[in-house]
């Protein structure tokens, strides 16, 4: 039986250690089509570093991260894109 991931707040570390992950990457992907920029907001404790981490994977294209996940099979281009380091 697949473990939750308690204290994980990296895709990777989740994949890699085959945790229970509620794939949600189809909304992502909608995200990121948007014409225009959007803001963020979830409550405390509610996956908000999890969310922040998989949309810096996902756009800077890696791949190999997502397979067997929704977004691995569907049109998303995975040019990698810039992403800003805090």
């Amino acid at each position: 039986m697949k473990e939750l991931p308690f204290g994980m707040t990296t895709i990777s570390e989740i994949i890699a250690n085959d945790c229970i992950y509620a794939d949600k990457n189809r909304y992502l992907r909608d995200l990121l089509q948007l014409p225009r920029p959007f803001f963020l907001s979830r409550p405390r404790r509610f996956g908000k570093t999890l969310l922040v981490d998989t949309l810096e994977a996902i756009l800077r294209g890696q791949r190999d991260i997502f397979k067997g996940l929704w977004i691995d099979g569907s049109d998303y281009d995975w040019t990698p894109n810039p992403v800003i380091e805090p």
